[in-house]
């Protein structure tokens, strides 16, 4: 749902978000328009800390960078006209030679090198499919879209994309070299009776 029909640069944004009145909502800056997205599930939320867990761990225990999650605001492109776009991701990793150990409060104005988004019932093909368009042309390496419904993830890389299945081995390739686990991992496992 498109909130406001102005043109908002990445700056205009933070101001914005920070007013009372957007305390509480989960919003984005796509070319230069506040787009408003679904409050996460339950569901979506602990498949977002399984596999930023098994992220953080990795690169926590190898010393590789940050990671982020929570929405985390990333600036992915600024233009002339201030047709700028905001994007927030379930899960980031920044390699620690591209930020410092400790990030500002404010958007991050890089490109995550690992992307990593659970899809939502809300989320519609076509918004999804911009949001990994402008994360490579912004310099992001590697995307992991996680589909909770079919426990698959489709990896998305500038050279090309594939899906993983729950036996399938999802790693992380040049950015998180070493990293791998099964895709089933990732995805809350129902108790037995």
């Amino acid at each position: 749902m498109v909130m406001e029909r102005q043109v908002i640069s990445a700056e205009g944004f933070l101001e914005i978000v920070g007013s009372p009145e957007y305390v509480d909502r989960v919003l984005e800056l796509v070319e230069g328009e506040i787009v408003e997205m679904s409050k996460p599930s339950g569901l979506h939320g602990q498949i977002t800390m399984l596999v930023g867990a098994k992220i953080f761990n990795y690169v926590t225990d190898n010393a590789l960078g940050i990671v982020t999650a929570a929405e985390t605001g990333f600036i992915l492109e600024r233009n002339p006209d201030g047709r700028d776009t905001v994007r927030g991701l379930d899960v980031a990793y920044i390699s620690g030679a591209r930020v410092s150990i400790v990030l500002p409060d404010q958007l991050l104005d890089v490109a995550p090198d690992l992307a990593v988004e659970v899809i939502s019932p809300s989320n519609k093909v076509a918004d999804m499919h911009r949001k990994i368009r402008q994360l490579l042309a912004a310099g992001t390496a590697l995307i992991w879209i996680v589909h909770p419904e079919t426990h698959t993830v489709e990896v998305h890389t500038p050279s090309g994309a594939t899906t993983l299945e729950d036996d399938d081995m999802l790693n992380g390739g040049d950015v998180l070299p070493g990293f791998e686990i099964p895709v089933r991992e990732i995805f809350p496992v129902p108790a037995s009776s």
